[in-house]
């Protein structure tokens, strides 16, 4: 299975080097069964554990990849619109609270809103494009990476309710820049951030200076259980948000696009973690039938 499947995708990289985007490559290109494909996923999970036990790597990639289809999957928690809702509201206030709302309203993942900047955002258009995420390794230890699919690199359009609050963000940010504390009236437009600025960048540190990955998701689950969400994690909320956009009906190839996915990977995510779909095409078909039985 290895030797056919597993090598020739990502073989060639070194073992520091693969990322969850690799692991979802990976899983995009099987043609084989559910069941073998979720075989797969233990036995690789078990490998890159193994290495992050015997300090090899600091993290393991499988873990924030998307797992392959399967009946055997119970680990995942999508949550429907108003508990989404719900969650975000539950973190206002709290340090993660614009990146909870960014990954709960644009299916970012993790370590992409880690290493997004503020060059990367047109908040006049409510445009955000995406080109680098996060990496941790044994060698360089923390950094930001271009990711190796050209899937992950893409552009989408955010709201209006979004947009005010990344300009809240950036106010933020520019009055740390210069200084300035809350509450005193100024003209920020004269302000200029650092080029490498980071959106969300590590507390009582520079905007330039890379958040903790694990931090963020530690944070975000005993904050999450205390808001009543036991075993949810910060992934989740990307698979809520892909989950909610397919149950409204926008086509999976815009999906997929606006997430970095692979559309076949997506769709058979969905057919997991939903049932409305099929609801929704019964009741369409019984439109249709209406009169005619």
């Amino acid at each position: 299975m290895f030797a056919k499947h597993v090598v020739p995708v990502i073989g060639a990289i070194p073992l520091q080097k693969i990322t969850a985007s690799d692991i979802d490559r990976l899983y995009g290109g099987l043609a084989f069964g559910p069941s073998t494909a979720q075989i797969l996923h233990i036995v690789l999970k078990a490998c890159f554990a193994s290495a992050v036990k015997k300090k090899l790597r600091s993290d393991n990639p499988v873990a924030d990849a998307e797992k392959p289809a399967g009946e055997a999957r119970h680990d995942e928690i999508v949550l429907d619109e108003d508990q989404l809702g719900q969650i975000v509201q539950g973190f206002r206030g709290h340090s993660l609270y614009p990146i909870v709302a960014m990954a709960a309203f644009t299916g970012m993942r993790r370590n992409e809103m880690l290493a997004l900047r503020w060059v990367d955002i047109d908040l006049d258009e409510g445009i955000v494009s995406v080109t680098r995420n996060v990496e941790e390794t044994k060698t360089h230890g923390r950094r930001i990476e271009t990711p190796k699919s050209k899937k992950s690199h893409r552009t989408f359009q955010i709201d209006q309710s979004l947009v005010q609050l990344l300009r809240n963000e950036r106010d933020r940010a520019l009055r740390l820049e210069a200084g300035i504390p809350d509450g005193v009236e100024v003209d920020l437009s004269l302000v200029r951030l650092p080029e490498e600025a980071l959106v969300f960048p590590a507390i009582g540190a520079d905007l330039t200076s890379i958040r903790c990955p694990a931090g963020v998701t530690m944070s975000f689950i005993k904050r999450a259980r205390r808001l009543g969400f036991p075993g949810l994690s910060i992934h989740d909320l990307r698979a809520s948000h892909e989950t909610a956009l397919l149950d409204r009906g926008v086509p999976v190839h815009v999906v997929a696009k606006r997430c970095g996915h692979d559309p076949a990977t997506l769709l058979r995510a969905y057919a997991r973690r939903t049932k409305k779909a099929d609801a929704s095409a019964a009741n369409i078909i019984g439109t249709l039938m209406k009169g005619v039985l």
